[in-house]
């Protein structure tokens, strides 16, 4: 593991820096918009539009899309360029988090698997912040086990009619573009007969019903389908072969949940029980430092992928060790903070913080479900990077034989 810069490492730190240095707001000034969207604090249509605002100053400016291609708009650079880039990023008042599945999603996966004509179509609005993207994956009785999704799509002449219901779809009411999972193949087995499309969600026969939260906002929504025409050339890699293109998403899904932890929150949480005079209490010092070593662990975590990307390899199932990792210390830390809080933690919007460490704690279960639950991660480590036997399938039969995903 290698914790320094090479000097070309340095300099392009040195020229983020700078840049961002002129241009982005401080951490904690009236105009730091860096948090509280996903925790439900911000005023969603604000964030939204200043998190815009922010992307096509990157865009202008020629630092967005670190990795992606100078001809559709990005910088040409590689994964380490872009992973020092967002750790410089976070030291200041902003984010790009509304663009999280579209660039940090919809856009890897159009790259790798899209026609040319859909990355000239795609790309550059995604990258320039026109146009906002949303996942249309998981359903109500397809969640953990993605691949028993009921939504289907038919073919139609030069088009795909899609009938079916998503759930759990993150700013769908701020999205323009969705990337969408249909069954295409009742006959084939459940992996095999999916289709990986991009749906425009303006398109007649798409409701979008926002779903409130426990932590007050309505960040997810529930989307229904009924009769939505999607024209062939929505189709991305091949048809009935969408479960290999949805590999490379959710690959660089759990990337982004690995990475989107705040380094300071361990110490922030710390220095709080100091101000509050809490220091002292043995219980909670221990939930404290149990938080400060697991986001120390998180760090060279990062380190680690960091070498790695710098000597050429691609993080693959590893991705999955931090996304496991940054769920349970994200529940940690949650429950450590409404320890300090004591009654406090139950105002809502009160107490040391203005209700921040609520809004985290409450936040905190959906990073245990979101890019695949604990559970499915668990297994992906055990079979993929441990090397260990799959458990006997007892679902290889054509998925029309299936009743809810079961035998």
């Amino acid at each position: 593991m290698d914790f320094d810069d090479t000097p070309r490492e340095a300099s392009f730190r040195a020229a983020a820096r700078a840049w961002l240095d002129a241009h982005a707001p401080a951490k904690g000034s009236a105009e730091d918009f860096s948090g509280g969207y996903l925790e439900g604090t911000a005023d969603a249509a604000t964030h939204v539009a200043r998190a815009k605002a922010w992307q096509r100053t990157l865009f202008e400016h020629g630092w967005a899309g670190n990795t992606w291609p100078t001809e559709y708009g990005g910088r040409g650079e590689g994964s380490l360029e872009s992973s020092i880039w967002n750790q410089e990023m976070a030291r200041y008042g902003v984010t790009v988090g509304p663009f999280a599945v579209g660039i940090g999603m919809a856009g890897p996966t159009i790259l790798r698997h899209g026609t040319d004509a859909q990355k000239e179509r795609f790309l550059r609005p995604m990258l320039r912040g026109d146009e906002m993207w949303c996942q249309l994956f998981s359903e109500p009785e397809a969640g953990s086990d993605l691949a028993a999704l009921r939504t289907r799509a038919v073919r139609d002449g030069d088009q795909w009619v899609v009938d079916g219901q998503k759930v759990w779809t993150s700013s769908a009411d701020h999205a323009d573009w969705g990337i969408l999972l249909a069954r295409t193949d009742p006959d084939a087995t459940k992996r095999r007969g999916i289709t990986y499309f991009l749906v425009d969600m303006r398109s007649p026969g798409i409701e979008i019903r926002p779903l409130r939260q426990m932590t007050g906002s309505s960040h997810f929504s529930e989307v229904f389908l009924d009769g939505v025409r999607i024209p062939c050339d929505g189709v991305l890699g091949e048809v009935h072969g969408g479960w290999a293109v949805t590999a490379t998403t959710l690959a660089n899904e759990r990337g982004l949940i690995a990475g989107g932890n705040k380094a300071s929150d361990a110490a922030a949480l710390c220095a709080l029980a100091t101000e509050m005079g809490r220091g002292d209490d043995p219980v909670l010092r221990q939930a404290l430092v149990d938080c400060w070593i697991r986001q120390r662990i998180q760090t060279y975590h990062g380190y680690r992928l960091q070498t790695a990307l710098s000597q050429g390899p691609q993080p693959g199932a590893e991705t999955s060790i931090m996304k496991l990792f940054a769920a349970e210390y994200l529940r940690r830390l949650g429950g450590a903070a409404l320890a300090l809080l004591g009654p406090d933690g139950m105002r809502d919007g009160g107490g040391p913080g203005g209700g921040a460490w609520q809004a985290r704690f409450l936040h905190a279960p959906a990073i245990g479900i979101a890019g695949g639950s604990n559970e499915v991660q668990r297994n992906i480590i055990g079979e993929r990077v441990l090397g260990l036997p799959r458990e006997a399938a007892v679902d290889d039969v054509p998925f029309r034989e299936l009743v809810g995903g079961r035998r």
